[in-house]
């Protein structure tokens, strides 16, 4: 096992009979027990009460808490593939991507720990750095004046000026 890489550069050393265990293995498991468990209504409930409830409203938050876990996980895990198959890392090492045009305003002003450089729109895909200063310029008048309102809104309630204001 000392030549099979981590993360997704593993899956180019399964040979065709390997995938095709998995995909038969995966069918059993899904055709086998608890495939009808979609018709009648109970689906995931073996009857194992260790894991669930007796109680009904216990069984329902059990399985509620279940369904939000796994799909924390579903995202956590392709998050990862996509980490992946970016860095080649399975732990996504942001220094190993250098491509990205997102680099270019990693030492800029406003960056910080532990986020970095975020840009979730993708308003610098581009990697324009007068557009980007710009911004930002306008990024620092917008939170000035937001600032400047949250006191104003804050302020009245505890301090107001004597006499009529009207």
């Amino acid at each position: 096992f000392a030549d099979v890489p981590n993360g997704l550069a593993a899956i180019s050393k399964v040979p065709a009979m390997g995938w095709a265990q998995v995909v038969a293995y995966a069918g059993f498991c899904e055709l086998s027990a608890g495939s009808d468990d979609w018709k009648t209504g109970t689906p995931g409930d073996y009857g194992f009460k260790v894991l669930t409830s007796s109680d009904p409203a216990e069984k329902t938050k059990k399985l509620s808490a279940e369904l939000a876990n796994g799909r924390l996980a579903m995202m956590a895990i392709i998050g990862m593939f996509f980490q992946d198959g970016l860095t080649g890392s399975a732990w996504g090492d942001w220094a190993l991507y250098t491509d990205s045009p997102l680099r270019a305003f990693e030492n800029e002003l406003g960056v910080q720990a532990p986020v970095g450089f975020w840009d979730p729109a993708g308003f610098t895909k581009d990697g324009d750095v007068d557009t980007f200063k710009r911004r930002r310029e306008v990024e620092l008048k917008h939170g000035r004046v937001s600032m400047f309102a949250t006191m104003g809104y804050i302020v009245p309630e505890y301090f107001k000026f004597p006499g009529e204001l009207s």
